[in-house]
């Protein structure tokens, strides 16, 4: 890594700052899941969310190649056709963005305006990480596993490979893939062709795309990644928690039909199904509740039961709305066997793993 400059430094939004042109600029080359396809099980791959750090790189399948060494016995060079006739598994898995939530925080992190669209489930196919690993001959010193991607630029100063360390246990889990199918079709560039790591539970950042390099460590690694961004800190010299695993959380379908500008929603009076998707990364999804008065009271929706061969997916719910005219507004929460999603927001610099509930403004017309 190189330092360049402090243009793009970490910061947080004034009082009554709206959005500026950088984060704009953000908003248009990512972008979320339209929160209408919570219908799918499956997301289709261009409504799966998005978020590329820098360019998104050129790849030669023909030519690229996947290099694991560092603290290895025997450090291992890989073909694309190398892995995929190695054994293969297909594994639907959620993912989130860390960042998911981060413009709705006050005061509002700048970065990357992600409002409560950056998720999605797919189904990957890849090979089993593991295996790679013990047959590289792992060092018993071994702490943390890094990988990197092919992506390259500067973020807040700093010059890089997109690069992200795990703990070894993590990256020896049997759920870890080396991944080069998105629903049964070759990795689309902007989520990682031709490879990239899939670690099911774990928030987006630690899904390395563009996969290139295995490294394993003997000690705790330092990258930017890893020490400086994607951390837990309020005040700017904290040196803040670690963002591993996602946070329980559920989004509403929402109901009837918006307005253009505000999305504001509007259904007639009467019945009204609702329905949307819960999980969590950290432990089992135990609850969803409804509100339909701005959080005054909730009500149990019916979560649907945990299917044993998805256990990385989301899980939809559904409940039965009897809507009556005038302004609603819907808020819906997951509880996980750690805990649920918090009403009040709980605020951090880099608005990282915010679950803060959703709230979504409904007009009941008579």
């Amino acid at each position: 890594m190189t330092a360049t400059d402090s243009r793009g430094s970490a910061r947080v939004a004034e009082a009554g700052e709206g959005i500026g042109l950088d984060e704009l600029a953000l908003a248009t080359r990512n972008h979320g899941l339209p929160l209408e396809a919570l219908r799918y099980d499956v997301t289709p791959p261009g409504l799966h969310y998005v978020l590329t750090h820098f360019d998104i790189p050129a790849a030669d399948p023909g030519s690229w190649e996947l290099r694991i060494g560092g603290a290895v016995d025997r450090p291992l060079t890989l073909g694309l056709d190398d892995l995929v006739r190695r054994p293969a598994v297909t594994s639907r898995v959620l993912l989130e963005c860390a960042g998911n939530g981060r413009a709705r925080l006050d005061p509002r992190p700048v970065s990357q305006p992600w409002l409560l669209e950056a998720v999605g489930t797919a189904e990957w196919t890849g090979t089993p990480l593991a295996p790679l690993l013990e047959e590289a001959g792992l060092s018993p010193a071994a702490v943390d596993v890094v990988f990197t991607g092919a992506d390259h630029g500067v973020e807040r100063g700093v010059e890089q490979d997109y690069a992200r360390g795990l703990p070894v246990a993590e990256a020896l889990r049997a759920e870890a893939l080396l991944v080069w199918a998105m629903n049964g079709q070759p990795l689309p560039p902007q989520h990682g062709a031709p490879l990239r790591l899939v670690v099911p539970g774990w928030y987006g950042m630690a899904h390395v795309k563009w996969l290139t390099r295995i490294d394993v460590l003997t000690e705790p690694f330092t990258g930017y990644q890893n020490a400086t961004a994607y951390r837990l800190k309020v005040e700017a010299d904290d040196q803040g928690e670690p963002v591993t695993r996602i946070r329980p959380r559920a989004l509403v379908a929402p109901p009837g039909w918006p307005d253009f500008m505000t999305r504001e929603r509007f259904v007639r009076a009467g019945a009204v199904p609702l329905s949307g998707r819960a999980w969590s990364g950290r432990a089992p999804v135990t609850r969803v509740e409804v509100s339909t008065d701005g959080g005054r009271t909730w009500d149990d929706a019916v979560l649907a039961p945990a299917d044993p061969a998805h256990p990385f997916a989301w899980r939809a719910w559904t409940y039965d709305w009897t809507a009556t005219a005038g302004a609603h507004e819907l808020l819906v929460r997951a509880t996980d066997e750690q805990g649920a999603q918090p009403v009040e927001q709980e605020w951090n610099r880099q608005g990282m793993a915010n679950n803060l509930v959703q709230r979504v403004p409904v007009t009941v017309l008579a």
